[in-house]
């Protein structure tokens, strides 16, 4: 039983469920240990209550996290609205945006996937060296050639979203937007919504502190390089939950829920889709998190959780070239 209304990415995007799943670490050690069989699962119930859009990335486990999503498209490919990414995938330079290897980054991606077109194609991350019209342009060629449907942005400045959506129209914007991250509400947001662009959230639950329960993080887990994760700030954040959890509380929720109900409270207050992309490898929290985005919050709520954000102790990275506010 489909439990989510859909939303349009883009003015002439895909619908798609007004939440989405973000894979990145449903078959990676990312966040820790996995267990294919409830990974596996965990999509199935995703596309039962209603997820339609599916994110994936060449970088996620070099390419293995394509790999690992290939048997589920298989099987659902015309219910879902799959995504993925490039521009983070070469060890050697890092972050590349070159042209001349879009379309080789894209088939790539098409083989491990095993399909033949991927309805959003993102630009992971920008090198800022490469002018992104260039990089937009080979994208389009993409769309012309029948192997993308549209085209999306990862972590771009309010001016590099308005020079590519120049080139070709783009459907989506994903960046890093939650309770704890509201960078992009300055500027980008609003150039989205004056575009007609539609704003795909990652960690919208703060990769995982904004779920509420304690973050215990094992060898290998990527949380461990984020400066909000390191001593003393992984112990000032934690202590920032009490309105969070207060709510909840009151609500019958979880802090997760009302973490995913505020970020989808932002389509009103910006006037544009905002599609949040929660990953998970567990069948009960994808059912938790979906039930979040049907909570309204009253403005009472929502003004009790609006000094969270500007009490975060540490950067989202180490290095904030890595995201769009680092180089507004």
């Amino acid at each position: 039983m489909n439990e989510l209304g859909k939303v349009r990415l883009g003015a002439n995007g895909p619908l798609v469920g007004r939440q989405g799943y973000g894979a990145m670490a449903i078959n990676t050690a990312y966040y820790g240990h996995t267990d294919e069989a409830e990974s596996r699962a965990t999509l199935e119930r995703a596309l039962e209550l209603g997820i339609t859009l599916f994110d994936t990335a060449d970088a996620y486990g070099d390419g293995a996290n394509e790999t690992f999503l290939a048997p589920f498209v298989a099987a659902h490919r015309e219910r879902i609205v799959l995504a993925t990414k490039f521009g983070l995938a070469d060890r050697a330079r890092g972050i590349v945006n070159d042209p001349d290897r879009v379309r080789g980054f894209a088939e790539a991606s098409l083989r491990r996937l095993g399909v033949d077109h991927v309805d959003v194609y993102y630009l992971h991350r920008r090198d800022v060296a490469v002018p992104i019209e260039d990089t937009v342009g080979a994208m389009a060629e993409l769309v012309e050639a029948g192997l993308v449907r549209h085209l999306g942005l990862s972590e771009v400045t309010a001016d590099e979203l308005r020079a590519a959506h120049a080139v070709h129209p783009i459907a989506a914007v994903e960046s890093e937007w939650s309770l704890f991250s509201r960078d992009i509400e300055t500027r980008v947001v609003p150039t989205a919504a004056e575009l007609g662009v539609a704003l795909v959230p990652y960690s919208p639950l703060g990769r995982g502190v904004l779920a509420g329960a304690p973050v215990h993080l094992a060898d290998g887990d990527a949380r461990r390089d984020l400066p909000r994760f390191a001593g003393a700030n992984a112990t000032a954040n934690a202590d920032l939950l009490a309105p969070l959890r207060e709510i909840a509380s009151a609500r019958d929720a979880t802090p997760a829920q009302i973490a995913l109900a505020w970020l989808h409270g932002r389509e009103r207050v910006f006037g544009l889709p905002v599609v949040p992309i929660p990953g998970t490898r567990s069948r009960t929290r994808v059912a938790e998190n979906t039930a979040g985005a049907a909570i309204e919050l009253t403005d009472a709520e929502v003004a009790a959780l609006e000094p969270l954000a500007g009490q975060v102790a540490g950067d989202r990275y180490g290095d904030m070239s890595f995201a769009s506010a680092g180089r507004e």
